[in-house]
């Protein structure tokens, strides 16, 4: 039911919340505020396997995930990047952009390549205490709406 991609990212310790066929996951590595990854349940490595259910899910997915990021950070884009380079599994990494500095967790958070396409690569400095506690904060906008 897991695949290798979703515990790679950290499944269960990571899961904000799951659905029938999917599940959105804190990404191990922030991008910008609140980077997650949503990932397809099933085996499909292409997007044209993921079956016609998942498909169907995946819009009241995205309207929720869009929902809760935009309690808790208020983005000013969503990015969607769907590669699978390195983790062959459908999965997505979804990056909320900011024009302008974010504070939460007791710090500020600058999207450093605002308007441009982020860089994956350049990650935010968090400490563990501040990873496990924007989990919970993004389970609890989840749970808002």
């Amino acid at each position: 039911m897991y695949n290798e991609t979703i515990r790679k990212f950290g499944y269960p310790d990571t899961l904000i919340k799951e659905f029938d066929h999917w599940v959105v996951l804190l990404r191990p590595k922030q991008v910008t505020l609140g980077s997650l990854v949503l990932a397809c349940k099933g085996e499909a490595t292409r997007l044209g396997e993921v079956g016609p259910t998942a498909f169907g899910e995946l819009a009241a997915v995205t309207s929720r995930l869009e929902a809760a990021l935009a309690r808790a950070f208020q983005p000013d884009r969503l990015n969607y990047l769907l590669l699978m380079m390195v983790d062959k599994h459908v999965h997505f990494h979804v990056l909320p952009r900011y024009a302008s500095p974010r504070q939460a967790l007791g710090a500020d958070f600058m999207d450093q390549h605002w308007p441009k396409p982020a860089v994956l690569g350049d990650i935010l400095k968090m400490d563990p205490a501040q990873h496990l506690a924007l989990a919970g904060l993004l389970r609890q906008a989840w749970q808002d709406g």
